[in-house]
């Protein structure tokens, strides 16, 4: 049983199942309840006698403790046990705090060996999986099953207690506990191969521990400054590369960050770090301004590196934006959206307040053709459009008049639900469509948003079909909406570039259920640098909209205020303006942060921001 307050009302105490204490105002809480983060919970040692079942029941709880190093914790296990068991390894989120159940008893044991030994079963739904370098792994709920063996072991001349023997190493949390004890942020790395000649910071999601980690008693910024410093996720990793020199790492006995009355973070490094020239020192700059600017309670205005010589670089805020991938857009506020007679419009005002639209400039606002969806590039100089059918893709200029051009893509769908996807562009200003016809289902890239269309390799479909995709605005990621069994699930996938610039060979691969929890999808958006919004129903719910982020983790933004049949979302890079939905029976309405959904437009579908 937990005993736990407010931080600033009291004491906090956590206790074994079987210690109730007898005096004192205190309240019993579950160990799984939902959690405020600013609960903390102390660990205390087994009472003296204590049966296995207690034991057990102390030890699960004094893992969802704060407990420096778990040395309290570790006093539940047994002499080797307490020196083999790793905490830091994998963690098991379940959905529920896990359940015990035992002793398990076997045809062979009997009375004697029951005396001195014992087994008990933990068990439940596991939702998700953290490994060591610290990445988030969403599961479709499967079941879960892990035996703790217990012994009877000689803890003082002519005295013996109950200690775990057999434990399995890492955290088994239940996902209440897991969101009180963790927290989700982006570490950045720079995406192999320019963008346009500039280098592109990519955002990297990690979880780590809020307050201080038991393990390394680091505070939450240098846990992250220690992951960045670590290089990419796997799951990343073939995409990005760190300008930090390999073996560049912390100086030793740094466990607190943070910056000083001038707004400046000093950040000492070992001699690894020396090596870095000029420029690339810079470049590591950024990745940890970039890293730390959501973390700390005071905005860092300046970053300075610190090497084993003393001072090596530094960077200003205001100088950070060259490294963004959503600094291309002049006015990523823009929105543009298709009218009742097919024509793509601008919606005036900053963030669509007025509701006043006018066509965009060119073949596109004129309406020679009837358009069904339509993709602006992140720059605003051109746009992408599929005609009503389906059956076209069109690229024209927002700038200049002139007679629309010839598709530069045609699907051969007999179907119009089988033919073109809404287009999406990256940062790299290439422009992605899918083709779902059934003789022939492809994804397709133009690189630069001209030219002959490239198929794109996608490996990890097994069957499935591409019904929708959003390109992330680094342009090393790809959300995809993939349609088997008459199930709709989102997906991630990673965008591999190899071969030469005249030859290139482009695959999506690694793909990754980003919200297991959603038995149906219908429509998503990238919403800032990894985070997505999703339209989807859990099995035999209703429709809901809500904010995953993109290692498929749920964020902590959480669900949104309903709205009632939302057919497609638009969301920015810049997560502070409005989300946008098309909806059947309001048209375009949109959510302010802060606000409720208001009424943009009644009538026009198709909604974007540029990308």
């Amino acid at each position: 049983m937990r005993i736990s307050v407010l931080l600033g009302c009291g004491v906090v105490v956590l206790a074994g199942c079987g210690s109730m204490p007898v005096t004192g105002d205190v309240k019993a809480v579950d160990a799984s309840q939902p959690g405020d983060s600013q609960v903390q919970v102390y660990a205390v040692a087994p009472r003296e006698g204590a049966p296995p079942s207690e034991i057990v029941d102390g030890f699960l709880e004094s893992m969802t403790s704060d407990d420096p190093a778990f040395a309290t914790t570790r006093k539940y296990l047994s002499a080797d046990a307490r020196r083999t068991w790793q905490p830091g390894g994998t963690t098991t989120v379940l959905a529920q705090a896990p359940n015990r159940s035992g002793p398990l008893l076997h045809d062979e044991d009997n009375r004697a060996t029951r005396d001195r030994e014992t087994t008990y079963t933990l068990t439940g739904d596991k939702v998700a999986t953290v490994d060591a370098q610290s990445s988030y792994q969403p599961l479709a709920p499967t079941a879960y099953a892990q035996t703790l063996h217990l012994v009877l072991e000689q803890v003082a001349e002519g005295k013996k207690e109950w200690r775990i023997d057999v434990v399995p190493d890492g955290l088994v949390l239940g996902q209440s506990d897991f969101k009180r004890l963790y927290r989700s942020v982006n570490k950045y790395y720079y995406a192999t191969g320019a963008t346009n000649g500039r280098s592109t910071l990519v955002a990297d999601p990690v979880y780590v521990r809020n307050r201080t980690d038991p393990v390394t008693r680091m505070d939450t910024a240098t846990q992250t400054v220690r992951t960045l410093l670590a290089g990419p996720t796997n799951w990343l990793r073939p995409v990005v590369d760190s300008r930090f020199p390999t073996g560049t790492a912390l100086r030793k006995g740094v466990t607190a960050l943070a910056p000083d009355d001038q707004n400046v973070l000093k950040v000492p490094l070992n001699q690894k770090a020396d090596t870095a020239g000029r420029s690339a020192c810079r470049m590591m700059a950024a990745q940890v301004l970039f890293t730390l600017r959501d973390l700390t309670s005071a905005r860092v205005e300046r970053v300075e590196l610190e090497g084993g010589e003393g001072k090596l670089c530094a960077l200003d805020a205001d100088d950070a934006p060259e490294f963004s991938a959503d600094r291309g857009s002049e006015g990523d506020d823009s929105q543009y959206f298709i009218n009742d007679k097919g024509q793509v419009e601008r919606v005036l005002g900053a963030t669509g307040d007025t509701g006043t639209t006018e066509p965009v400039t060119g073949p596109l606002g004129a309406g020679t053709v009837p358009m069904g969806s339509v993709g602006v590039a992140r720059d605003e100089e051109r746009a992408a459009a599929v005609s009503s059918s389906g059956q076209h893709l069109y690229v024209s200029s927002l700038e200049t008049e002139s007679e629309l051009a010839e598709p530069v893509v045609t699907s051969g769908a007999k179907k119009a639900a089988d033919r073109l996807s809404p287009p999406s562009w990256d940062g790299r200003g290439d422009l992605w469509v899918a083709d779902r016809d059934p003789a022939g289902p492809r994804l397709l890239r133009l690189a630069g948003g001209t030219g002959e269309p490239q198929e794109v390799r996608v490996p990890g479909l097994d069957g499935a079909r591409i019904e929708e995709l959003r390109m992330s605005a680094d342009g090393v990621r790809i959300a995809l909406l993939l349609t088997k069994d008459g199930r709709t699930t989102l997906n991630i996938g990673r965008v591999e570039r190899r071969g030469s610039s005249v030859a290139p060979e482009i695959s999506v691969e690694d793909l990754r259920q980003a919200a297991p929890q959603l038995a149906d999808v219908s429509a998503i958006s990238w919403s800032g640098r990894s985070r997505l919004v999703v339209v989807g129903k859990e099995e035999g719910g209703v429709q809901q909209v809500r904010y995953v982020q993109a290692d498929g983790s749920t964020s902590a933004s959480g669900a949104l205020p309903g709205v009632n049949q939302v057919q497609s979302v638009a969301a920015a890079d810049d997560e502070q303006l409005p989300l946008m939905a098309e909806t059947v029976d309001d048209g375009i309405v949109k959510l302010s942060p802060g606000d409720n959904w208001q009424t943009v437009l009644k009538k026009g579908k198709a909604l974007v921001y540029p990308g």
